[in-house]
C-alpha cells in the first residue's frame, strides 16, 4: 500500500497545486492581487540559499509551491489507501495543509501568525488551500479506490449504523461475517 500511496500522492497533490494555481491566477486578475514570493523565501531559508536582495526567484518559488503541494499529496494517499476518503477527510486534510505552510513560514521568520493577517489576506489565503486540499482529495480518493475500500471501510462496514460510502459487502465477505 505505501509503494502507492507514494506515487499516487505525489501525482495527487501536484495536481491539487495546479488547480490551487489556477484559481490563485484567476484570482489575481480579478483582485489585481501581486504574486506572493513567500515560498521562495521559505526555502531559501530552509536551505541556506541566499536570498535575493528584492524579489525572489521565479524557478524557486514554483519548485517550493509544487514541491510542497506534491509532497504533501503522500499524506491525503495514505489517508485515502487506509478508508479516509471524501469530504470530510479533505477538510481534515486542509487543516494539515495549512499548518504545514504556517509551521515552515513562522520558523523561518517569512510569515506571521494568522490572527495577525489582515482579514481579506487571510480569506484569500484559507479559500486557495481549501481549493489545494478537495482537488487533491479527489484524485488521491479516485486513486485509491481502484484498489477497493481501505481497511476502516471495510471494518465501518462490520458495524451496525455504520455508513461507510464503501458500497455493500461482497456476497462471499458478509456471508463469512454471519
Amino acid at each position: 500500500m505505501m509503494r502507492r500511496a507514494l506515487w499516487e500522492g505525489l501525482v495527487a497533490g501536484a495536481a491539487g497545486a495546479a488547480v490551487m494555481t489556477l484559481g490563485e491566477k484567476l484570482e489575481q486578475r480579478l483582485t489585481g492581487r501581486p504574486n506572493s514570493y513567500v515560498p521562495a523565501r521559505v526555502l531559501e531559508r530552509l536551505t541556506g540559499m541566499a536570498e535575493r536582495s528584492g524579489r525572489a526567484s521565479d524557478a524557486v518559488n514554483w519548485a517550493m509551491h509544487y514541491g510542497e503541494g506534491a509532497l504533501l499529496g503522500i499524506l491525503r494517499s495514505v489517508m485515502a489507501h487506509a478508508g479516509l476518503r471524501g469530504p470530510w477527510s479533505s477538510v481534515k486534510f486542509a487543516v494539515v495543509r495549512l499548518t504545514n505552510d504556517q509551521i515552515l513560514e513562522n520558523a523561518t521568520g517569512v510569515g506571521a501568525p494568522p490572527p495577525t493577517w489582515p482579514r481579506l489576506e487571510l480569506g484569500v489565503d484559507l479559500l486557495h488551500k481549501a481549493v489545494y486540499a478537495f482537488a487533491t482529495g479527489v484524485v488521491a480518493d479516485a486513486l485509491a479506490g481502484r484498489t477497493g475500500p481501505g481497511p476502516g471501510q471495510r471494518h465501518a462496514r462490520t458495524r451496525p449504523g455504520r455508513h461507510t460510502g464503501a458500497g455493500p459487502l461482497p456476497r462471499e465477505e458478509a456471508h463469512a461475517r454471519r
